[in-house]
């Protein structure tokens, strides 16, 4: 047996929290520092660190508990008053990225990288697809990092982050679909409506029990976080497993249901604690680890860095037209804009999907990763920027 791993974490936390202080000790949000620890200690660079199969469970369960604890911390009145609104947003969010990560497929992909056997143009609607994904991971804890989670802007990125995991399913599916004929559109939209009516019906019953039981008996509090997390963790793999849609999905309504008992601080903040002492750097530092970039044409390079400029602009102009056509302001759009840019995980995972059914070929796998490596770092360096304010002297205030 290799005790190896243990290497491995610790060196995930001390290079974490070093990158961490140093990019907050220059205005910038930690996590940006725990994703160039990946990048840096991985195959990329120093090669110190590789992506195993338990740091890929460990990043995955990191990533879960994540999004539990901020579904914890979302205000359901909040998120009911921006429900339309993240509807809008996230299709808006969905239809210009896919009309420009196809058309920068279009115009700049050669022959030669299409799989043999599969059109170009169904490569270059898929590539559409990939840039349609957001991670909305990275988002969570930057808003968290600036206490800016619970607020109108904050529960719109939720919301239609929400939206756009079921929507990129559903764009997955069809194109998919043209490429695997035992892919069935209707089964598969089927299952989407089915888990949210499970979702609501185990939600409602179990908030009722988990509700009751909290109010009655105020010495057992460890046994509520306990039954919290097997909640959670069943949720995702229900969400996951049988019905198809992501597991993040499953852990954040979880975490919507138990946000509105008298037990939700004393939850959130043990989750809070397990997050930043362990599962948090592990799953930032992987999407570094994941990082293989190989040697790259010119054409490749080129390629790179359209799609990476569209990425970001499709995001920011999609989301950010959606928010304008519900009311919200400037300021606000271009927050909920740029708050959508991370791709992370779910773009790679969409990408895998993709490579596997012979819909994209292995040379354009490297700009893609360049891609979703450099939306998932800027993006929270963006944030900090877009939320910052002006005191009444216009000196810039900085967004602690």
């Amino acid at each position: 047996m290799s005790y190896h791993y243990l290497l491995d974490i610790a060196l995930i936390l001390l290079s974490t929290k070093v990158l961490g202080l140093l990019t907050k000790k220059y205005q910038m949000p930690q996590v940006v520092g725990a994703l160039l620890a990946g990048l840096i200690f991985g195959p990329a660079c120093l090669n110190l660190l590789s992506e195993t199969d338990f740091l890929k469970q460990m990043s995955e369960l990191g990533v879960i508990v994540l999004m539990f604890g901020a579904g914890l911390e979302t205000d359901i009145q909040e998120m009911k008053k921006s429900g339309k609104a993240a509807i809008v947003i996230a299709l808006m969010g969905v239809i210009i990225p896919l009309l420009g990560g196809f058309g920068v497929a279009t115009l700049l992909s050669k022959p030669e990288f299409a799989v043999e056997g599969t059109s170009i143009v169904l490569q270059n609607v898929f590539i559409g697809v990939i840039l349609t994904a957001t991670s909305v991971s990275i988002t969570v804890e930057t808003l968290k990092e600036m206490g800016k989670l619970s607020t109108a802007v904050g529960n719109a990125i939720l919301g239609a982050a929400l939206i756009d995991d079921i929507l990129g399913i559903i764009a997955l599916t069809i194109i998919t679909s043209l490429a695997d004929t035992s892919v069935q559109i209707g089964v598969v939209l089927a299952k989407i409506v089915l888990f949210f009516v499970f979702a609501a019906v185990v939600g409602i019953a179990f908030y009722k029990v988990f509700k009751k039981w909290t109010m009655k008996d105020d010495e057992q509090r460890r046994r509520y976080v306990i039954v919290a997390f097997a909640f959670c963790l069943l949720m995702a793999y229900i969400a996951e497993e049988y019905f198809g849609v992501a597991d993040i999905t499953g852990a954040f309504l979880a975490g919507l249901i138990i946000s509105n008992t008298v037990k939700r601080e004393y939850i959130g903040h043990r989750f809070e604690t397990m997050s930043y002492l362990l599962l948090s750097p592990i799953f930032f530092a992987s999407i570094g680890l994941s990082v293989e970039i190989e040697s790259m044409s010119a054409e490749l390079v080129i390629f790179a860095i359209a799609l990476l400029i569209m990425a970001i602009i499709s995001k920011v102009i999609g989301c950010g037209l959606g928010a304008k056509i519900c009311g919200y302001s400037n300021k606000e759009a271009l927050q909920i804009g740029t708050g959508m840019i991370s791709r992370g995980e779910v773009a790679l995972i969409v990408a895998s999907k993709g490579s596997a059914l012979g819909l994209i070929s292995t040379e354009l796998f490297g700009p893609i990763v360049i891609m979703v490596v450099v939306t998932t770092v800027i993006t929270p360096i963006l944030l900090k920027m877009v939320f910052r304010e002006r005191n009444t002297s216009g000196k810039k205030v900085k967004v602690s």
